[in-house]
């Protein structure tokens, strides 16, 4: 029979500026149990309990977790005395347009607060705000549903099939299924400015310049200080990744982040866009700038009346817009010469996209906008000839999806449905990681998963894995629990 024991304490913590770690481990030893929790400073973080036959063998067993992480560099530390997440929200100002008319506004959806956050594909329109809703809709206007996310949501991005949710309180979720999961969580000593994710490798950009890129393990891969303060525009493709900042903008390999070219503009970045063989700038002063992603040669500048606070473009660059801080949206042709210089109806447009003949505006004031962008309205628009717009109405009961914070959150199968894939949880090196059972895939690549519903030993259920050009396997669709 064990004998009894006091309760002991250790408390770590590993913060490295720079680094992406900003972490703690905590180990507590109660007689024959030993619970290890541990996460991003600042937040609740995960535990895990084991019990042992005898007190002695608990005992080795914490001082073995702990030494290994000494090893890794934890140290001792205080609990609460390092400040969690430092959180830039973004008080933008926006006036009133001077433009002599509205721009060619097919429908409005107000959300309630000041949305940074839009995406739009084949079948819905995505629009996060500042209390942490997103909504999506069809093209023309009807609200679908809500998810309701933990904090405010700086930006949505897509990478392929999957949609993403960067948010205030350091996670990036992904809205790809109707339960949201946590895909990402970045280090507190990094305050996120903007984010975009490519091939399941996610770049931050940061309000001291910084540049941090992070894998689909949530593993620090590399970082760059920038040559500016106030990081807002970060966008990557095959060849680099594309930051936006103070000073200019800089493009690095995604491989090892070396520099490839660097170019100074009109101002400092506000926003990027990119095509395939261009990205462009819009600028505190005024202009949007295209550079080649070749080699960093501006091609050409589009002047605005007022700070550059989004822009976007036409496939290949025919037509470029652009949102200012004064609530007006600008057309130009592909050489620079403006087209029309109109009101967006609903405040400056924070960020923007444009798909299939439309331009989508999020604004100061939560509106999402969808303006006729096609050629016949932008020569109507020239001449004073726009659409009236329509106000669209929340639906009478929107379904509302809220995070998955736990196992418990996730519907549970005995048996794994024709067609769908088995993955298990297990221990790797000290972390939990998920790996394929099913037969037909790579038995050594690893799955990209939620953190706050592994379990060690636990069987998930999926609909479908995809493989990602990095050598791991991505979730499509609905997670279960195998009992």
């Amino acid at each position: 029979m064990a004998t009894a024991s006091a309760v002991s304490t250790t408390y770590l913590e590993l913060s490295q500026e720079g680094a992406g770690a900003h972490k703690f481990y905590e180990v507590t030893v109660d007689g024959l149990t030993v619970t290890v929790r541990y996460g991003r400073i600042g937040a609740d973080g995960q535990t895990q309990t084991t019990s042992f036959p005898t007190v002695a063998k608990a005992q080795a067993a914490a001082a073995k977790k702990l030494g290994e992480k000494v090893r890794k560099g934890y140290a001792p530390a205080v609990q609460g005395q390092r400040a969690p997440r430092s959180v830039t929200c973004r008080q933008v100002g926006s006036a009133p347009s001077t433009a002599r008319a509205v721009a060619p506004v097919l429908w409005r959806f107000r959300t309630g607060s000041a949305a940074f956050g839009i995406h739009v594909d084949d079948d819905r329109c995505w629009v996060g705000n500042q209390a942490g809703d997103v909504y999506t809709l069809d093209h023309e206007g009807a609200v679908l549903a809500r998810f309701s996310l933990p904090d405010g949501v700086k930006c949505l991005v897509a990478d392929d099939f999957w949609i993403y949710a960067g948010c205030d309180d350091g996670k990036v979720y992904d809205l790809s299924a109707k339960l949201p999961f946590a895909a990402y969580d970045i280090a507190a000593d990094v305050d996120i400015f903007w984010l975009d994710i490519h091939e399941g490798i996610l770049n931050v950009s940061d309000r001291e310049g910084g540049l941090t890129v992070i894998d689909h393990e949530d593993e620090h891969q590399w970082a760059r200080r920038g040559r500016g303060e106030h990081a807002w525009m970060v966008r990557a493709d095959d060849r680099a990744v594309y930051h936006g900042h103070h000073g200019g903008v800089t493009a690095y390999a995604p491989d090892g982040g070396g520099e490839l070219w660097h170019t100074g503009t009109r101002g400092g970045v506000l926003f990027g866009w990119q095509e395939d063989d261009s990205v462009y700038a819009g600028t505190a002063h005024r202009v949007v700038q295209r550079l080649s992603k070749a080699t960093g040669a501006i091609e050409a500048t589009y002047a605005c009346d007022g700070a550059v606070y989004s822009c976007a473009t036409s496939p290949g660059g025919r037509f470029v817009f652009a949102g200012d801080a004064a609530s007006s949206v600008y057309c130009f042709a592909q050489d620079g010469t403006r087209l029309w210089k109109l009101g967006t109806g609903g405040g400056s447009a924070l960020s923007m996209q444009y798909p299939d003949e439309r331009l989508y505006l999020v604004t100061t004031d939560g509106s999402l906008v969808c303006v006729d962008a096609s050629e016949t309205a932008i020569s109507a628009a020239r001449q004073g000839t726009v659409p009236v717009a329509r106000d669209v109405k929340f639906a009478a009961a929107l379904p509302t999806y809220a995070p998955a914070t736990a196992v418990a959150a996730l519907a549970t199968v005995t048996r794994a449905p024709a067609g769908s894939v088995v993955v298990e949880c297990v221990q790797d090196a000290g972390r939990l990681r998920v790996h394929v059972v099913s037969e037909g895939y790579e038995s050594s690549w690893k799955v990209q998963f939620p953190r706050a519903i592994r379990e060690p030993g636990a069987r998930y259920v999926v609909d479908a894995l995809h493989p990602a050009a990095s050598g791991f396997y991505r979730v499509r669709g609905d997670i279960r629990r195998l009992l």
